[in-house]
């Protein structure tokens, strides 16, 4: 991934506000430990966010047909996650686990990694990077059925507010035969091992 362009105006002008930004917590942005911060927090910025920079059709668009007829679930378990929530925008992380029923196609294993990572990459609520990546699925690639969970601690929760850095969140959204079958659904749930994230 390319460094953001530092000759860019928008660049340039983003590292200014956090230039700003470190003054208006009060320390000085002038004093030598914090004089490439500007440059290094806009170069982070641009990479916790690059999913925005990336479209779900364009990860799903290479499917495989040639798979022996292969019906039963697909699961991709224990998927680093790393976002940022919209509302304070710092961080969340935990785990996504990302299941389907092949109809006829299957995709790429690490493209399942590649779509959690495109909608965690860019501010977000939990429930709705758990719909988001489920209904890609759904769309793109028509299975019988999509499984998402995602598990996350939000630093948002942990220090500061409520201030419950154990707590995790759970979210899950479900289509076709893991949400109308019962053991299709305890299958899945059985697989992944809930509810311990931090196994």
């Amino acid at each position: 991934m390319k460094d953001p362009d530092l000759n860019d105006p928008r660049v340039k002008e983003a590292m200014a506000q956090v230039k700003s930004l470190l003054g208006f917590i009060g320390d000085d942005p002038e004093r030598e430990g914090l004089l490439e911060t500007p440059k290094r927090v806009v170069k982070a910025m641009h990479e916790h966010f690059m999913g925005y920079s990336m479209r779900p059709e364009d990860v799903l668009a290479k499917t495989f047909t040639e798979i022996e007829g292969y019906d039963q679930m697909v699961l991709l378990s224990d998927i680093d996650l790393h976002s940022h929530c919209e509302h304070h925008m710092v961080p969340f992380i935990g785990k996504a686990h990302v299941a389907y029923i092949p109809n006829g196609k299957v995709v790429g294993l690490s493209k399942l990694a590649k779509l959690v990572e495109l909608y965690s990459k860019r501010l977000q609520v939990q429930e709705k990077l758990t719909a988001q990546i489920a209904n890609a699925l759904e769309e793109h690639l028509k299975p019988r059925g999509v499984a998402v969970v995602v598990q996350a601690r939000h630093f948002c929760m942990c220090y500061r507010g409520v201030h419950q850095p154990s707590a995790w969140t759970t979210t899950s959204k479900l289509y076709g035969e893991f949400l109308e079958s019962g053991a299709t659904r305890a299958e899945f749930l059985k697989l992944i091992e809930l509810p311990r994230p931090d196994r």
